[in-house]
């Protein structure tokens, strides 16, 4: 794939000056008489296989969709890496690569790269803390140069009782899709998300909302959006094992800005997503996941309006 040189050196960049402001307080905070040795690099991995079966094979980001089902091979891998610098600094990094290999519609076998950092400084306000995410994404169709996305945001979280737990965020990211330069795009979005845990990690919810905006090549193509989703997790005992589920909802409005040539109006989206997820360890390392997954996306464009289930089942071996 031909790499944009500009967005990786804007990346590069970004990353190096981040890294330059951190060493240094690393640095100076250790020379306040730290012990070093309290303070190690901890390394992670997650290998998965899978299969599922998809009632319509779409590629969502240029608004296509077969209307055809199709069973897809799915495989991933995961490597991670986190160091407690100081006890309020911390960081993060990570690579995966996941791909999806459809028995017919293999013109869209997918494969993504993702790389991230993220570091964390608590402020000593009530367990409040600021961090600071940056991620790159490359995916492929069937091989071919597809997409790029460059992610980068602030946060601020921390907890306002014992049990709930709030985050603000602001993303900017920018996309381009080989090929297509009217979709290539800059976003501007405002997050903010609430957790309540009711039984510590074993049980919470998470509740949140989104506004996002989105300037393209194409007029017709920029729109802001709100959206809202909910959460629910849980972990129990079942067969002398803990397994986990979960069940979430989101909901997202887009209004387009400008008049979509092809219908002669401006495109509006209503697009409601609902996901099951149940997880179960078979042994200290290996686990097996069953999803599933039902989307129902309106839209007055005729080839943006669909339905699409996907219904999965994966083993995972992590250490």
């Amino acid at each position: 794939m031909q790499l944009f040189p500009a967005r990786r050196l804007h990346f590069a960049s970004t990353l190096c000056s981040l890294l330059l402001g951190v060493v240094p307080a690393v640095m100076s905070q250790s020379n306040t008489g730290e012990s070093k040795s309290n303070y190690k690099t901890s390394w992670s991995g997650e290998l998965g296989i899978g299969g599922e079966y998809d009632t319509n094979v779409t590629v969502s980001e240029v608004d296509l969709s077969s209307g055809e089902s199709d069973y897809a091979f799915t495989s991933d891998f995961e490597l991670g890496a986190k160091r407690q610098f100081t006890e309020s600094l911390k960081a993060s990094a990570n690579y995966s690569i996941n791909q999806s290999q459809y028995s017919e519609f293999s013109r869209v076998d997918r494969l993504t790269q993702i790389a991230g950092v993220n570091i964390e400084k608590g402020l000593g306000l009530g367990g409040t803390s600021t961090g600071l995410s940056m991620y790159y994404i490359d995916s492929k169709l069937s091989g071919d140069g597809f997409l790029e996305l460059l992610r980068i945001s602030p946060a601020l979280s921390g907890f306002i009782s014992k049990r709930w737990f709030l985050r603000g965020a602001y993303v900017f990211s920018e996309r381009t899709i080989d090929d297509r330069s009217e979709r290539d795009a800059t976003t501007h979005t405002a997050e903010f998300d609430a957790y309540y845990f009711h039984r510590g990690l074993r049980s919470y919810l998470n509740v949140g909302a989104r506004y996002r905006d989105e300037d393209t090549g194409a007029p017709e193509l920029d729109f802001s959006g709100v959206a809202l989703k909910m959460r629910y997790i849980r972990r129990f005992s079942l067969l002398e094992k803990r397994a986990k589920a979960e069940v979430a909802v989101r909901y997202e409005e887009r209004d387009y800005r400008s008049p979509e040539p092809t219908i002669d109006e401006k495109r509006k989206d209503d697009r409601l997503r609902l996901k099951l997820d149940f997880e179960f360890p078979l042994t200290e390392r290996i686990s097996w996941q069953a999803y599933y997954s039902y989307g129902d996306f309106e839209s007055n464009l005729p080839r943006a309006d669909f339905v699409q289930t996907i219904i999965g089942t994966r083993l995972q071996f992590a250490w």
